[in-house]
């Protein structure tokens, strides 16, 4: 996969950074591209010569550098260079890019979207994968706010490799190692395989909470962000699907790159989500949709005037079910469960009456709202239970499994996800 793709390899100011050397070697073997830039850090200790010479190309290292078109580069990728800004061109050729070695500085301004230097601008320009090779000392890795940074990136769809422990250059012993340059270079090979795993297929998601209208200023709904949904729509955007998002109110920025059409309440989601299900390749319904809506709607405010209100309620339609019951040959739906007993029961019970292929499960305390989820992944034959992940974390596993479902597994990687603490298997037992 690496072959005549044009892989940036950026080198931050760390004792790892001789390591790079081996890595931009390493991506040539398999036939990549390899353009190198670097802070101004990292050529204390390793000179920007020698990366040229390794790479075969001049090496970005000033923001404010030459501005031709001086790079060997394939010739699909030529066309993309302009010639104007030599950060911006590089960040659009790019197929992917790794840094590796991978500092705190450079992760924290990562997070804050820094762009100080020719790496973090070339970093915020680019839209090519991003995988992100950790070393630095074991009290820095360990520290709160780099741990709260690398959650941040990795929600964000960075992926990591690495570190690994063993002995670093303080002295002490643990994690904090540059992960092996093996590691690094399949990880950017699984990076790229992802990229396109989902390209052809058009995926259609529905995202949100639906608010049902009391009267003209109330609704009733639930505490849904819609954050899973659309990491969902993201997760299969970078995949190279083309994505349809179906959206009630949520809670967060709607993502980039994708079709998305509104709604509030699930009537209207019905409407929307069955007349895109019929060419869609794969239908996930994460939306937290109501399951009744009050029989009649009041035209004016309803006032306090008795000590008790009765609402007459009316079941809304199962969204899911119809879209099971009209799935076509060749089509995968999915749909989430959200249980507080007998979860697992419940949800195969649930993926058999809607007709779906893949139930995701999970708990109001491990779901709504938050930037991390716990679910299950309901079959009718297997379940798998995920660890404790960002939600972008999730929608990918949940991405993994749909194309296995599909028997495209040669597409599309293992995503690697950390196994629970003894601290989090705890909280969760006492839920």
């Amino acid at each position: 996969m690496l072959r005549d793709r044009v892989v940036v390899v950026g080198v931050s100011g760390g004792i790892a950074a001789y390591r790079a050397c081996e890595l931009v070697r390493r991506l040539r073997d398999r036939g990549a591209t390899v353009v190198v830039a670097m802070t101004r850090a990292a050529g204390e200790f390793v000179t920007p010569l020698t990366f040229q010479a390794l790479s075969g190309n001049p090496v970005v290292s000033e923001l404010w550098g030459d501005q031709r078109p001086r790079f060997d580069l394939p010739l699909e990728s030529l066309g993309k260079v302009r010639g104007h800004v030599e950060h911006v061109d590089v960040a659009e050729v790019a197929d992917a890019v790794v840094l590796a070695p991978t500092t705190a500085d450079l992760m924290a301004r990562l997070v804050h979207g820094e762009a100080p230097d020719a790496l973090t601008s070339l970093v915020l320009a680019t839209t090519a994968p991003l995988v992100i090779a950790p070393a630095m000392d074991l009290n820095m890795w360990q520290a709160d706010a780099t741990q709260s940074n690398a959650r941040t990136l990795r929600a964000r769809g960075f992926r990591f490799v690495g570190p690994d422990s063993g002995p670093l250059a303080s002295g002490l012993a643990g994690p904090g190692r540059l992960a092996e340059v093996g590691a690094i270079v399949d990880e950017v090979d699984a990076a790229l395989r992802l990229r396109t795993s989902m390209k052809g297929m058009r995926v259609l998601i529905g995202a949100g909470r639906t608010e049902e209208p009391l009267d003209p200023v109330r609704v009733l709904t639930n505490r849904s962000s819609g954050r899973m949904g659309l990491a969902l729509a993201e997760a299969a955007r970078d995949r190279g699907a083309e994505v349809i998002v179906v959206t009630g109110p949520v809670s967060v920025d709607m993502p980039h790159g994708v079709s998305v059409v509104p709604v509030m309440t699930a009537l209207q989601m019905e409407r929307a989500m069955a007349g895109h299900a019929g060419k869609a390749t794969v239908v996930i319904m994460a939306a937290a949709v109501a399951d009744y809506r009050p029989a009649k709607l009041a035209t004016q405010k309803l006032k306090r005037d008795n000590a008790s209100l009765n609402v007459p309620l009316v079941a809304n339609p199962d969204i899911l079910a119809g879209l099971g019951a009209a799935k076509r040959k060749g089509q995968t739906v999915v749909g989430f469960a959200l249980e507080t007993q007998n979860g697992i029961a419940n949800a195969r019970k649930k993926l058999e009456a809607k007709n779906a292929d893949l139930i995701v499960l999970n708990t109001p305390e491990a779901g709504i709202g938050g930037g991390t989820n716990t679910v299950t992944l309901v079959e009718a034959r297997s379940t798998v239970e995920l660890p404790e992940s960002s939600k972008r974390e999730v929608a990918e596993r949940i991405l993994d499994r749909v194309l296995e479902l599909r028997g495209d597994t040669a597409k599309s990687p293992k995503l690697k996800l950390t196994k629970p603490t003894a601290a989090r298997r705890a909280a969760r037992k006492s839920r």
